[in-house]
C-alpha cells in the first residue's frame, strides 16, 4: 500500500511513545528504539506535508507508575517534536478509544480511517486497532513503526512479527515507512 491509496484525511495516531519507553529508567528501551524514533519522526513529517492531523496518545498510568501523570516518564518523548496544534489524549485502559474525546477527534476528521504507530505492539496499539475495527473504521499500520519489550516466551522482534500477521489476517492495512513516505 503506499499513501496514495490511504483517504487523505486518515489521521495519524502516535500511541504511547511516552519518555518511559525510551529513557531506560524503569524498564530497558522498547526494540529498536532509536530507529523507532527516526521512522516515527519521518511519518509524522509525512503526515504533516501531506495535510493530514497528527494526534498523540499518551497512557496515564496508576499513582506510582512510571507511566503515572506527572512522573518523568509521562510525557511524550521530546525528541518526537510534538507540534503545539497537535493535541494529546489521555488512556488509562489500552484502547485509545476508550477517551470518548480521542474517538469524536478522529471522526471529526471525516476519513473513516486512521494510521498507526506506537507502543506497545501486544498491548495498546493491538487494542487500539481492534477499537478502531470495531468502529467501523479503515486501519493501517506502519509495520516498522510499533515496538514493545521481550516477554517470558518471545522477543520483541517474534511480538512484532506475530502482530503484524494478525493484523494481516484482521483485515489491517500495512505499510512500512518507506513505502508510506516515499523515501
Amino acid at each position: 500500500m503506499s499513501a496514495a491509496s490511504l483517504p487523505d484525511k486518515a489521521p495519524l495516531i502516535v500511541i504511547d511513545l511516552q519518555t518511559g519507553m525510551f529513557d531506560g529508567v524503569h524498564e530497558p528501551p522498547i526494540h529498536d528504539a532509536p530507529d523507532i524514533v527516526e521512522r516515527t519522526k519521518a511519518v509524522i513529517d509525512w503526515a504533516r506535508h501531506s495535510g493530514r492531523k497528527v494526534a498523540f496518545v499518551r497512557h496515564d498510568g496508576p499513582e506510582g507508575d512510571p507511566l503515572a501523570p506527572g512522573e518523568p516518564g509521562w510525557p511524550v518523548w521530546p525528541a518526537l517534536g510534538q507540534a503545539a496544534d497537535e493535541p494529546t489524549f489521555a488512556k488509562s485502559v489500552r484502547d485509545a478509544f476508550s477517551n470518548p474525546t480521542f474517538g469524536d477527534w478522529v471522526v471529526g476528521q471525516g476519513a473513516g480511517a486512521v494510521v498507526l504507530l506506537g507502543a506497545q505492539t501486544d498491548f495498546c496499539v493491538a487494542a487500539t486497532v481492534k477499537g478502531a475495527m470495531a468502529r467501523g473504521l479503515g486501519v493501517t499500520v506502519v509495520s516498522d513503526a510499533h515496538s514493545t519489550l521481550d516477554n517470558a516466551s518471545e522477543s520483541a522482534e517474534q511480538v512484532i512479527a506475530r502482530h503484524n500477521g494478525e493484523f494481516t489476517e484482521a483485515g489491517v492495512n500495512l505499510v512500512t515507512t518507506k513505502a508510506l513516505v516515499g523515501g
